[in-house]
């Protein structure tokens, strides 16, 4: 049974999208949420105004958890951008952007409430990556898919150095979610060709790629550690 009563998350990029499913979610098992995205933007959650790729604004956003509720027990790294554009034509400036987002801002995070996790040895670390990280490569996001990959080694890796901690550091990897990022950037015959490949015959929904982070970030995941769990529909399975 998950139970987050007397938990304090944060999700990054938690207001829209998968990420604010994940904030609804966590808090719906009973945490209390501080959501942090590099706008100012509403939320029924403590929202702090926050760029992941800017160490200072990450020391802030867990600054400003541990004033407003004393601790921080779970991190969800959710922040990520994903704009298309072909490899020979990608300037560099456009893939720093995105390692700087996707990969800096997963290690600026977690650098700053790691201190805090380590000192009352408990922690849950959930890493968003994607099956764009795994054995599916999508033309146009050759820069996504690297940051993606590489976050799922950096959770094996770092897994095994909080363990010690009692930090557990596992990722989900979502597949096709009906999010509005994603309505947008597809039209109607692409969505559907998507959909045709998927064995689940739709896309998911950000609930229910919430529901496997609340799993990982309570005591009922206390044996899992360093793992990518793929839901997708079946998208990777052919």
């Amino acid at each position: 049974m998950i139970s987050l009563k007397g938990k304090v998350a944060i999700v990054t990029g938690g207001t829209k999208g998968i990420g604010k499913g994940i904030a609804d979610t966590l808090a719906s098992y009973g945490a209390k949420v501080v959501v942090c995205s590099s706008k100012s933007r509403a939320s029924k959650h403590h929202h702090v105004t926050a760029n992941v790729s800017e160490w200072k604004d990450c020391q802030h956003l867990v600054e400003n958890t541990i004033k407003k509720f004393g601790r921080v027990d779970i991190l969800v790294n959710n922040a990520g951008i994903y704009p298309f554009q072909s490899f020979s034509k990608m300037s560099r400036q456009e893939w720093d952007k995105v390692m700087d987002v996707n990969l800096n801002g997963v290690f600026n995070t977690t650098k700053a409430v790691l201190p805090y996790m380590q000192k009352q040895k408990y922690g849950k670390i959930v890493n968003i990556a994607s099956i764009a990280g795994t054995q599916v490569g999508f033309p146009g996001l050759v820069h996504y898919c690297t940051t993606k990959a590489g976050l799922m080694g950096f959770t094996r890796a770092l897994a095994l150095e909080l363990i010690p901690f009692n930090i557990h550091v596992n990722a989900v990897a979502p597949g096709a979610i009906q999010t509005p990022g994603v309505k947008a950037g597809l039209t109607k015959d692409a969505a559907a060709g998507m959909i045709k490949i998927i064995p689940e015959g739709r896309m998911g929904k950000p609930a229910e790629i919430a529901e496997t982070v609340a799993f990982l970030s309570s005591d009922a995941a206390s044996y899992i550690m360093g793992q990518t769990i793929v839901v997708d529909g079946g998208f990777t399975d052919h």
